[in-house]
């Protein structure tokens, strides 16, 4: 291990608040131009990147080459009962989901498209985001005259 606990800890505290700056722009200022400059950006996703990148190297060992060489529910269980691993797994999850987290926002200003409730159930649950989302969008894509109490008010 590179990184003592101490310091994955920290790593790990200030993702998760570094990235609900992000969200807090998306879901509340959606249509300031600061969050769309900043939403424009692939650097926040870079940034968590190179993090993910730093804890997954720290993290490698008999423990994690276990669950990523035989990838049983089992193994990938007691794999993630380590909290370097787990700290790997939950940067994973922060950068995927604000990477769609940002397209749903991106998708919303290029059609209209009401946007504020997929993104907050994609901060929490992320594929329930994004499910939230195709669907609001088909919905409107299908009743194009209630696309008007649908559409962003945001915008």
């Amino acid at each position: 291990m590179l990184l003592s606990s101490t310091a994955t800890e920290l790593i790990f505290n200030v993702s998760n608040l570094g990235v609900l700056t992000f969200w807090a722009l998306m879901i509340l200022l959606p249509g300031w131009q600061g969050t769309q400059k900043v939403m424009q950006s692939f650097i926040p996703l870079a940034l968590l990147a190179v993090v993910y990148l730093l804890l997954f190297i720290n993290s490698l060992g008999s423990t994690s080459a276990a669950a990523l060489a035989s990838p049983e529910l089992g193994v990938i269980a007691q794999a993630f009962s380590d909290p370097s691993i787990m700290a790997v797994g939950w940067i994973h999850y922060l950068v995927m989901d604000l990477f769609v987290g940002r397209w749903i926002y991106w998708q919303g200003r290029e059609t209209g498209i009401w946007t504020t409730h997929s993104l907050i159930l994609c901060l929490f649950a992320g594929p329930i985001g994004l499910l939230s989302h195709l669907l609001t969008t088909a919905i409107v894509q299908k009743w194009p005259k209630s696309s008007s109490s649908l559409a962003s008010t945001d915008t």
